[in-house]
């Protein structure tokens, strides 16, 4: 099989995927068109009737559906997008004091009313997307609305990138950590990640120069900050002068942000900022693929401490973002490793994530892919986002390279 053969291959599997086992799952057995949507589901499909909804949740599937609509055109993918639009635009909105609530009750009232930056980032990002799939001005309007709120309220004179959290009246708060396993840092690399994401995304629907400004900034933050160079990885946690508080490894963030740094520099338009990108997009790529790709089952690996320790067990996300990762440093060096990788990875997640039963994808496996018992298939952060992306960016990248005559 040659490499526009594979290409293919590698495509129309994950596409396949994500028009049987994904988005169906999504829109007919999460979303609730009384009450929103389910806030938990286990692994066999039982639903939490009392779970909360997150706000990371209901904006992933906002952007999910959305990106969805405008990739394909499927007019099947509008209504979910229409819904979860109202909902976060209505019970998730703050109307008193701007932004998002971080977490509803399963009725739909404020339960947590803290401004998370990175929920503020997944909004903008999906609420740009929904803008861009169906040209609606209210999504645009909210986008702004975030933006500018983000830029008053989450930054610190004097301090480089911006706060991970504050009061619902944007007040200062103690403990601004995303999740209990997360370090209570006044910056961190996933909130600014996702934000630079998010950014890119907003540019792409509203070419205004101060927000271009502002992500060429993120863009740089993460080049010259961020990015450890002696290491070739992500450094994840910092004080407010951006000094690195951890030297923990994380592949997953480390491939994701390999393809997202380029795209955000590609958003901003400066030649020179795309150029200096890729080459540490494709830095990351090399280290994740030394270091991070298990040889011997496939997939990606999750995290590695300061200390040594490896957890080797394989998220959904990290696979995800591993095939596109992989798939962009193959685009941009035209090296057979990295299709190679991009391959054994979307393997893996056919083998052993995949789940053809209960839908969607498994949250996590051991390392030679056993499975996990007592995992939920649906909770806060257990989303579509990161599979349905992949399966899209594939499909986008296949056809620019074979359209390119590059591969075969």
């Amino acid at each position: 099989m040659d490499d526009a053969q594979r290409l293919l291959s590698l495509a129309d599997g994950m596409m396949g995927d994500l028009r049987r086992d994904v988005l169906p799952f999504w829109a007919q057995r999460v979303l609730d068109p009384a009450r929103g949507f389910h806030g938990a589901m286990d692994d066999n499909g039982r639903v939490d009737p009392l779970a909360p909804m997150g706000a990371v949740l209901c904006a992933r599937l906002l952007w999910t559906f959305s990106a969805a609509l405008r990739r394909t055109g499927e007019a099947a993918h509008r209504g979910p997008a229409d819904h979860f639009f109202a909902w976060l635009t209505g019970p998730f909105w703050d109307r008193a004091h701007g932004g998002i609530f971080w977490m509803l009750d399963h009725e739909g009232r404020p339960l947590d009313e803290r401004k998370q930056t990175y929920a503020l980032a997944f909004a903008l990002y999906a609420l740009a997307e929904y803008r861009l799939a169906t040209g609606s001005e209210a999504a645009l309007s909210r986008a702004r609305e975030i933006f500018d709120r983000v830029e008053r309220c989450a930054t610190d004179e004097g301090f480089p990138g911006y706060a991970e959290a504050r009061s619902r009246e944007w007040a200062p708060l103690a403990d601004v950590r995303l999740s209990e396993k997360d370090q209570n840092a006044p910056r961190s690399m996933n909130t600014h990640l996702h934000l630079m994401e998010a950014y890119a995304n907003l540019l792409r629907a509203w070419p205004e120069e101060r927000l271009r400004g502002r992500l060429r900034a993120l863009v740089e933050l993460h080049t010259e900050r961020v990015l450890d160079r002696a290491s070739g990885h992500l450094l994840l946690f910092f004080d407010e002068r951006f000094r690195p508080l951890s030297r923990d490894v994380s592949y997953g963030h480390d491939i994701e942000a390999s393809w997202l740094l380029p795209e955000a520099a590609e958003a901003v338009g400066e030649a020179e900022l795309l150029e200096r990108s890729r080459a540490a997009g494709l830095r990351l790529a090399q280290v994740a693929l030394r270091e991070g790709l298990d040889r011997r089952h496939g997939g990606i690996f999750a995290e590695r401490r300061d200390d040594g320790r490896l957890d080797d067990d394989k998220h959904w996300w990290m696979q995800a973002e591993a095939i596109v990762g992989f798939l962009n440093a193959y685009q941009v060096s035209r090296e057979p490793a990295f299709l190679a990788a991009a391959e054994a990875c979307w393997r893996f997640v056919e083998r052993f994530l995949v789940d053809p039963e209960h839908g969607e994808w498994r949250w996590r496996v051991r390392a030679d892919g056993t499975r996990i018992a007592g995992l939920p298939r649906v909770e806060p952060w257990k989303c579509p986002y990161h599979n349905a992306r992949a399966a899209l960016e594939a499909a986008a990248r296949v056809s620019r390279l074979l359209a390119e005559g590059a591969a075969g």
